[in-house]
């Protein structure tokens, strides 16, 4: 190809994702090998998969495609960056390590649970729109899309309100950072340090919240060890940065695609019942985690190509979300699409473990706006993450009205 786009470097998201450049992978080069920059992690090139049957090949194998170390590799994991403390939690751990953390950590995520969050999360939506600024000119990304998800987070980590600003800034500075990691070393020991004070207050004194739960969760079988303190620290460093980034983004990404198709919040508002179709596709069409990494196990062939056991492969699952081949005009935001089979809470064994609270947040959030403004309206060019992994809007200024 005659055009390269620097995949591992952050700066290259900052004016939004390169979908000109993906449509070109997904048509002439489905798997494709990014030589290495000065960027990639570790100087390693990786191979980069673009179609969505072959992402979810990806995904449903992991056999062959490893989110844990495969020797001889020191470290292992989702992104790019080789992360030695792979396999101690659910996102970088194969099985049977990944079944015996994932049943552990669902004692707390019980649907139930969930369910009994919707009434306190629809009250604080409501107080958050009350408490916009000025609706005349204010910065949507900041005051509204990161407030409910972040809440709804530290109330499941039995976070204190006065703690959770401070997590959320420090999240967003490790985002805005060039880094190996996603999140930059710096603010990642910060948060890590946060999380092990806080299980540790938790272990001795324990309360009604899903994180008090998941540390003393236990299971039938004797031989199945507890959490360790550090697969909890490392639950905690997943599933914040997780659960307060990702519907944020979804949330604001949402709210631009309706201010430049207003025929689809024209549609909303007259058809309320397609809101658990629009929440499907706000994910779709924002996808916010937007690629994956894995390691070959084994040396394989995918997309037409030829990977060796060792190597890294990437899968996009923002570009799986726009194939032509599975999706009828994928560049279309489309609330009443259906199906909707897309990948943005991922499938196979790491399908999403927060899947019912990110669609009850999203849902619950716009038929908040809905019901209390009529008219939106952009001030300024929204600014973009510059960052490769979890990536979206980071600044949107609007009108409300």
């Amino acid at each position: 190809m005659s055009e390269t786009v620097d995949l591992s470097h952050g700066a290259t998201f900052e004016h939004g994702f390169p979908h000109e450049f993906f449509k070109k992978l997904r048509d002439e080069r489905p798997i494709y090998w990014h030589e290495p920059t000065q960027y990639s992690p570790g100087g390693e090139g990786f191979w980069v998969i673009s179609r969505y049957e072959d992402c979810v090949r990806a995904m449903r194998d992991p056999a062959t495609f490893s989110s844990d170390k495969v020797p001889p590799r020191k470290g292992g994991g989702t992104s790019l960056f080789d992360e030695p403390y792979a396999g101690l939690a659910m996102n970088t751990a194969d099985d049977p390590q990944h079944k015996r953390l994932r049943g552990l950590v669902s004692q707390g995520f019980t649907p139930r649970a969930i369910a009994d969050m919707e009434t306190d999360l629809r009250r604080r939506a409501k107080s958050i729109l009350g408490k916009i600024s000025n609706p005349e000119c204010f910065e949507f990304m900041s005051e509204v899309a990161r407030e409910l998800p972040l809440q709804a987070i530290c109330t499941i980590l039995g976070v204190p309100e006065e703690d959770r600003v401070q997590l959320s800034d420090w999240i967003d500075h490790g985002l805005m950072v060039q880094s190996e990691g996603v999140i930059s070393r710096e603010y990642l020991l910060l948060i890590q340090d946060y999380g092990k004070k806080l299980i540790e207050q938790k272990r001795q004194n324990p309360a009604n919240d899903i994180l008090s739960a998941i540390i003393h969760a236990r299971t039938d079988d004797p031989q199945e060890a507890p959490l360790t303190p550090l697969e909890l620290v490392n639950f905690f460093l997943l599933l914040f940065p997780a659960g307060a980034e990702t519907t944020r983004s979804a949330i604001g990404g949402a709210m631009l695609a309706f201010i430049e198709n207003p025929d689809q919040l024209a549609k909303l508002r007259a058809h309320p019942e397609l809101m658990p179709n629009a929440v499907e596709e706000i994910v779709r069409w924002t996808t916010p985690s937007i690629y994956k990494r894995r390691t070959a196990t084994c040396d394989t062939e995918i997309a037409g190509g030829k990977v060796k056991a060792g190597q890294k492969l990437s899968y996009w699952e923002i570009s799986a979300n726009r194939d032509e081949r599975m999706f009828k005009d994928p560049f279309k935001f489309d609330i009443a699409r259906d199906p909707n089979p897309h990948v943005g809470f991922g499938t196979g064994i790491h399908i999403c473990l927060g899947i019912a609270l990110a669609r009850m947040e999203i849902k619950i959030m716009f038929e908040e706006i809905l019901a209390r403004f009529q008219n939106f309206e952009l001030l300024a060019p929204p600014l973009w993450m510059p960052n490769n992994r979890l990536h979206g809007v980071r600044e949107l200024k609007l009108r409300m009205s």
